[in-house]
Formats: structure tokens, sequence, C-alpha cells
């Protein structure tokens, strides 16, 4: 298909600037304070720190020195909210161990902190490491998005905290109040604490264990942090002077055009962004310096609702989406894996098509007959649809009582914000549903048909089978 235009807190060598989205990051801004409405400064990020300057020709990073491991006082900020029922760490025997970290960043020192979330039998893990930034919501929100693919799989999941404390401190006050970050230290962070993940260095939580390959992830701010770092990529490396992270991947991201890197890159902007007309012009490559590929799955929203308890009672205005976020992040986050890794090239996909015609439809989007989003990579839910799968969301009139704090402290104007960047759902009649199939088995098989060509086509991962298709049991005519 040819493109027609491109365009948290419930939990279980000079100066490179990049600017992030200003409505990205305002929108996904953290949770409120206490007695606070506005988001300040927080600890250590009083004033404006100077903008970091990069060296002129690679060099070593310096190592982050870290603590033992931290088991007190009080309780250990998580920041991962509740994962679904018997998918979540404890069903895959995965444990999650805190350190601080310190060193000297942007010319200041910093204290900060990271979590391992490894398997409990060493023997069961991969070799892969997926880093993230914390996103400043409070969330782990790669790991949260593709939990079930990680933990089944064996990788280790490595968050570092590169922004204000502030949240961490509010927590739990007497274990977090030395931690201390400045703006313009995260580029550096991330490359010290990712050498020390590599190194051979007393104390480093993955000491003895097998890394074979480090992927840097984020999703909407934490996936500027990570477009951010990518002129530091190029100086900052291994005592050989080899990459520290050996990929990227930036989801809910619609970057015009990232740079070029000496790794692969995946990148994958959601229905979101073509809503707004955001998406990648960059296009695919295979050749060493510019390997690259943009990932667009119809149907998916910029945040989850399916997984993300805080939605519950739903604060918008219309249905939550119920689309598999975490299945199809899984996709993209599998190819980058099997490329960084084994060397295996990944497929080329459709992108979305963009009309830039709201007239018709109200929506920059190219819709087919059902509302749903043409081109981009496939999935059972857009093909053999009982439902309308939109974008934006919006806040409910009068607001819904919700007492998640994630939610809560938000305000009307906050929670419109929050579900703008979520998607609804509008099921069908069971009229329409009669049209479209002839009964409910009928229906089934021609998901779990289309599960299996794209199962086959590299667009769907066995471990999401039999979520898909009790979805598609679920559905009453």
């Amino acid at each position: 298909m040819t493109t027609a235009d491109r365009g948290f807190l419930r939990t279980a060598g000079g100066t490179i600037v990049v600017l992030a989205s200003v409505m990205t990051l305002a929108a996904q801004a953290p949770v409120p304070l206490r007695g606070q409405r506005g988001q300040e400064p927080g600890r250590g990020q009083q004033g404006q720190a100077p903008a970091p300057v990069l060296p002129s020709s690679p060099v070593t990073a310096p190592v982050a020195t870290i603590s033992p491991e931290v088991r007190g006082p009080g309780a250990m900020f998580p920041a991962l909210m509740s994962l679904p029922e018997r998918d979540d760490l404890a069903h895959y025997k995965y444990e999650a161990r805190e350190y601080f970290v310190s060193g000297t960043a942007n010319g200041q020192p910093y204290k900060t902190r990271i979590v391992v979330r490894k398997p409990s039998n060493a023997g069961r893990f991969s070799g892969i490491v997926l880093a993230e930034s914390m996103h400043p919501s409070g969330n782990a929100w790669m790991f949260h998005f593709t939990h079930t693919y990680t933990m089944a799989s064996g990788h280790i999941g490595l968050e570092i905290l590169t922004s204000t404390p502030a949240q961490f401190v509010e927590f739990n006050e007497e274990r977090y109040k030395d931690l201390s970050t400045q703006q313009g230290q995260a580029g550096e962070i991330i490359a010290q604490v990712g050498q020390l993940i590599r190194s051979n260095q007393p104390g480093n939580p993955l000491s003895g264990l097998p890394l074979r390959k480090m992927i840097l992830a984020g999703t909407s701010a934490s996936a500027a942090v990570v477009v951010n770092y990518l002129p530091a990529h190029m100086v900052y490396r291994r005592p050989d002077l080899g990459p520290i992270y050996d990929g990227f991947l930036p989801t809910s991201n619609g970057n015009a055009s990232i740079r070029q890197v000496d790794v692969p890159l995946i990148q994958v902007p959601t229905t979101t962004e073509a809503m707004r007309g955001n998406l990648p012009t960059r296009p695919d490559g295979d050749a060493p310096g510019d390997q690259f590929r943009a990932y667009e799955f119809a149907g998916m929203a910029h945040l989850d609702t399916r997984n993300v308890e805080a939605f519950r009672p739903n604060p918008c205005k219309n249905p939550i989406s119920l689309f598999p976020l975490d299945a199809y992040m899984a996709v993209a986050l599998h190819h980058l894996v099997q490329w960084v890794d084994k060397g295996t090239v990944p497929p080329r996909a459709d992108r979305m098509v963009l009309d830039r015609d709201t007239a018709n439809d109200g929506s920059l989007i190219a819709l087919d007959e059902f509302g749903n989003p043409t081109g981009g990579i496939r999935n059972p839910y857009v093909d053999v649809p009982v439902a309308k799968y939109g974008v934006p969301n919006e806040g409910a009139v009068p607001p819904t009582p919700n007492t998640v704090p994630w939610v809560a402290l938000r305000g009307e104007a906050g929670i419109n914000q929050l579900c703008g960047l979520t998607g609804y759902q509008m099921r069908f009649a069971g009229e329409q549903l009669k049209k479209l199939y002839k009964n409910k088995k009928d229906y089934v098989a021609k998901v779990r048909q289309r599960l299996d060509e794209l199962t086959r086509q590299g667009w769907s991962l066995p471990v999401y089978k039999d979520r898909i298709l009790a979805d598609a049991a679920q559905i009453d005519f």
C-alpha cells in the first residue's frame, strides 16, 4: 500500500539540545504533590542548569557508583502500576531490587535510583536488558507495556530515575531525601548507569549474569529522553568505544525524522500521533548507520487503558479502549531484540494513511467504513472488527469520581489532557455484527485465521494468542 500522505499512583563537541513535545510533556507531567496543583521544580531541580556540552569525539563513559541493595527505611517507591492478575511479577517469578547510584553529570554531582526487575532464577535470564528512564508520571511504562513478553522471555528490566525525585521524597522522605538530580544530567546518567551494568564493577547487580545486549526504550515523555540521548550515545562509549546501548525503541512518539545512529532503532508512533498529523517521514533503512524501522499499529492509542487500573472507574467520556497495546508494543520490542542480538533484519511495514481531510470523517487519518485507520500494521481488532477504535477520548462531563491519585489529583483540566492521550471503542450493535459475520462461531474462526496469518508474518507474538482469542470469544452477538 502506498501512503497517501506522511506528514501514575496505584501500585503492586558542542552544545546539543533536543527539545521534546511540549504538549506530551504537559499532559503526562508528574502527579501533583500535596497542596500543589501545578508542577513546580522539585528537589534537585531549582533553577536552570546549563545545557550539557558533549565531547567532540568518542570517550569512555565513567562508571556510576552503586550502593548496596536498598531495603529501607520504609517502602520502596515501586514505579510500576498494578499488573493484571496472574500476569504480574509474582506469576513470572520475578523480583524487583532497588539501588542508589551516584556520580557527576553535566559538571554537577547526582544521586538517583535504579530498579532491576529480573527472574528470581538467574538461569532464566535471556541475556537481554530492557532499560528505560522512569516516566515523569512515576511509572516504568515500557516494562508495563511489554511485561508479558518481557518476563515470559526472561529479559531483565532496568529502570533509571533521571527526572526530579520530588515524588519519591513525597512518598518516603526518610528513604529518598538524599536523592538529587539536575536538569541536563539525564544523558550522562543513562550512559554511566549503562556502563555500570556492563562492567565488572563491584556491586553491579547483574554481575555474573551473561548479558549480551542492552536496549534503551521509552514512551511519550520517556521516549523524548531516548531521542535526546542519541547524540550522547555517539560519544559516551564502552572502553572499546563500542556502544553502551545496542538498540533504541522510542514509542508513542511521532518525531518526523529521528537522527541516525550506529545501532538499530525502531520508532513506534500511535494512532494518536497520526490523528495529529504527526508521523515519521524518515524512510526505513538497513545499511550500517541507518538501521531504522517505523512501526505504526492501526488502532493503538498513545496511552494504554486496558491494563492500567487507574482508568477504573473510567474518568473519560467515552468507553475506554480495550485494544491490547502491550501485545503490539511487544512485537516492536521482539523485532528489535532479534535485530540487535541475532542480526535478524525485521520486516518492513506499511505506514498509516493520512488524508488530512477532517471534513469527511473528522480525522486527519484515512478511515475505513467502520471508522478504523487504514494502512499501518494490521491486527484482528481492525481487520475483523467488532468496534470502532477511535482517538482521542476526552474527560467525562461532569467528571467521574475517581479516587486513584494518579487521576484524581490532576483535576478536571488534567483529566481532560489524560483522556486525550487515550483511545475509546464503540462496539457495533448486534444487528451489524450479524450482517458482517454469520454467527459467533464464524466470527471467532475469522479472527483465528487472521491471527495465524499475522503471526506467520511476524506481526503477532504466540505469547499473546490465547488473550486475543479470548477477546473474540467474549463478543456477544
